[in-house]
């Protein structure tokens, strides 16, 4: 599997779920799971997916993000997408998960380095 999934909690209890590699077919169940645990584990106010190091999404990963942000919402935590490739932005954006994944725009400082670098 090209994925992993990391889990960090910061200072402000804020836990944010990073997903690396592919959310697909093969990994969309670990990508829920790990929202999963997350939740379970820390309880936190808010949750976080970061995509920064995501490389694909199909429609079952799109799915998976769908059931950690149910999961989330039935207990009462913020959950948001953030940091998304332009291409998983227009997906989001296309599909209307954008705003109902409350999708952070990336601060303006690293929006103009994405832009200088053409990344």
């Amino acid at each position: 599997m090209d994925n992993s999934i990391r889990t960090t909690l910061a200072d402000d209890g804020t836990v944010t779920v990073t997903v690396l590699g592919e959310i697909d077919f093969s990994s969309a169940d670990d990508v829920a799971q790990g929202i999963r645990d997350a939740l379970v584990d820390w309880a936190p106010a808010a949750l976080r997916v970061d995509l920064r190091d995501a490389s694909f999404i199909d429609s079952t990963g799109l799915g998976a993000l769908i059931e950690g942000y149910r999961e989330a919402t039935e207990r009462g935590i913020a959950f948001s997408v953030v940091n998304p490739t332009e291409t998983f932005r227009r997906v989001l954006v296309v599909t209307g998960l954008a705003d109902f994944f409350g999708l952070i725009e990336a601060p303006a400082d690293e929006q103009q380095q994405r832009h200088a670098t053409g990344a």
